[in-house]
């Protein structure tokens, strides 16, 4: 029998796959993991790709295919999702949760580059909007965007050295492979919606896929997101 494809958002890279790894270790099913932003893995499993279970890190993309039948059931959050402000080693930029050093940075002329996701269909980056159109930077701002087709590439262009920073997610900006590139603050919650996530499985999910959602709503996985830097759901809601 075939491993079981999880499609999952690029924010949880890191974190799942440790979370995948420690469900191996207790039960010796193996899982494959996709990853991409929410927008694009929605679509794929509109378009018939075979994901057993689908892990958003915008819970209306997962409501959305419940609403339309391709799950069982509206699945549960798992996290809430943080936003960072990450500037690289040796950038001009200085850190904070409102981007009042993003803000000085761009007045200096400072800023030739900045990353985020596509806000058109990764969730990370459409907050990344919402927070710097809040802070009154978007304008100024836009035309110097580089953006990553979904977080986990934003936060690679990010750590470069070819941008003088970006907005990615604190889970990957906490990740040993990105951590010790720069430094970063987590952005206020106010200047953008929350980033509930949610994971949903497929109409006709098999027993190991069903499994590893069990396991993801359970106290050992709920470690792994938050030492991978993510807040807990607030409130899990939804059909079980």
């Amino acid at each position: 029998m075939a491993s079981p494809i999880v499609a999952a958002a690029a924010s949880l890279r890191f974190a799942l796959r440790d979370a995948a790894d420690a469900f191996k270790a207790e039960t010796g099913l193996p899982l494959r993991l996709n990853f991409g932003s929410s927008g694009n893995l929605a679509r794929q499993i509109r378009q018939g790709a075979p994901f057993e279970l689908f892990l958003s890190a915008d819970e209306e993309y997962a409501l959305a295919l419940a609403r339309d039948g391709f799950t069982a059931g509206e699945g549960v959050r798992y996290a809430l999702g943080q936003l960072v402000i990450f500037a690289p080693r040796g950038s001009p930029l200085g850190v904070d949760p409102v981007l009042s050093g993003l803000r000085e940075a761009l007045a200096r002329g400072d800023i030739k580059r900045f990353a985020i996701a596509n806000p058109d269909h990764a969730p990370y980056g459409r907050a990344a909007r919402e927070a710097l159109t809040r802070s009154g930077l978007w304008e100024a701002l836009e035309s110097r965007l580089v953006l990553g087709e979904n977080i986990s590439q934003a936060a690679q262009f990010t750590v470069s050295g070819s941008c003088e920073g970006g907005i990615i997610a604190r889970s990957l900006a906490v990740a040993p492979r990105f951590s010790g590139l720069g430094k970063f603050v987590t952005i206020s919650g106010e200047l953008h919606r929350p980033l509930r996530q949610r994971m949903v499985l497929m109409t006709g999910a098999g027993k190991n896929a069903r499994a590893f959602f069990n396991y993801l709503r359970g106290p050992a996985a709920r470690k792994i997101f938050e030492a991978n830097g993510f807040a807990g759901p607030g409130g899990t809601s939804g059909a079980e």
